[in-house]
């Protein structure tokens, strides 16, 4: 029962990160990707900042290892990651970003079975299957025409490693909600997050504060796609398998699809609308068959500080 609440936590967490179009394709508009990054870390780390010092504690006792993850997350999971992927967009075309999000379910298994020890039973591969075969089929008008995959190389660095870093973030977030409190998690990750977002401003060139009525946009999306989608996630996390947890995800781009569909005028063809289908099934039998997914891992040992 309580995997199959965690993982549902999981994906209405991601379901919330589908409506980022919202927020922040308007912003984007009349703001650098850097500034609405680096503005959403600030005020996600305001609105944790009475936890910063108990996290930073705890973290520590934990170990070395931990600290290494925390920092991993909030660097690169949630800062680097971020910039990347919407890089991507602006350097290249719209359609290779979304075709090399599709190794990160094959990435996390990879990790949780190295980092976490985690085995996926036999019938996870029809999951796992079945959501690969969903999302490229939402990815593309015509699945057997790529037509729009042209990208130079740089584009698709930036998209690929950005997959494999979320990942890794999803791997990583597993093994510290086993450790440590998932409010804690989250702190560490915004915490750890500012600091690269402010590098990343400073490489870039973007200014550091938007215009009053965009910082106030930059403020709402923090709070609905950051503080409370993570609260969420990192909840859920903590009896959610990460091979699981992945999976769960997938029901942002579900999302993300819809919004477009009803908010921004996007057309989705019979065939897409098929992958929506697909990957929405995938993700609601998910809790109602959570056994499905590994075998129970132990937790590991917390390392002495």
């Amino acid at each position: 029962m309580r995997r199959s609440t965690g993982i549902t936590l999981v994906a209405v967490a991601a379901a919330l990160w589908g409506t980022d179009a919202l927020f922040r394709r308007p912003l984007a508009h009349s703001t650098s990707v850097a500034t609405i990054v680096f503005g959403e870390h600030l005020v996600l780390v305001a609105i944790t900042l009475p936890l910063l010092v108990p996290a930073l504690l705890a973290v520590r006792r934990v170990g070395w290892r931990a600290v290494l993850a925390a920092v991993a997350i909030g660097a690169g999971a949630s800062a680097i990651a971020t910039i990347l992927f919407t890089q991507a967009f602006v350097d290249g075309d719209p359609v290779t970003p979304v075709v090399l999000q599709k190794v990160q379910p094959l990435v996390a298994v990879l990790g949780a079975r190295l980092v976490l020890g985690e085995r996926p039973r036999h019938r996870f591969a029809w999951y796992l299957a079945s959501a690969l075969v969903g999302t490229w089929l939402m990815a593309f008008p015509s699945p057997t025409s790529l037509g729009g995959l042209h990208s130079t190389l740089l584009p698709a660095l930036y998209a690929l490693t950005a997959a494999v870093l979320w990942a890794f973030g999803t791997v990583l977030g597993r093994y510290l909600t086993r450790l440590l409190a998932f409010q804690h998690v989250t702190t560490l990750r915004f915490a750890f997050g500012l600091p690269a977002s402010g590098i990343a401003l400073l490489v870039l060139g973007g200014p550091a504060f938007a215009s009053a009525h965009d910082s106030l946009w930059i403020a709402i999306l923090a709070l609905v796609t950051g503080a409370i989608a993570l609260g969420l996630y990192y909840y859920g996390l903590r009896s959610t398998p990460a091979v699981a947890a992945t999976l769960a995800e997938l029901a942002f781009p579900v999302t993300a699809a819809i919004i477009g569909y009803l908010a921004f005028g996007a057309t989705l063809t019979s065939t897409q609308w098929v992958g929506v289908g697909v990957t929405s099934l995938v993700v609601v039998l998910l809790p109602a068959r959570p056994r499905d997914t590994v075998e129970l891992a132990p937790a590991p040992v917390p390392a002495t500080a």
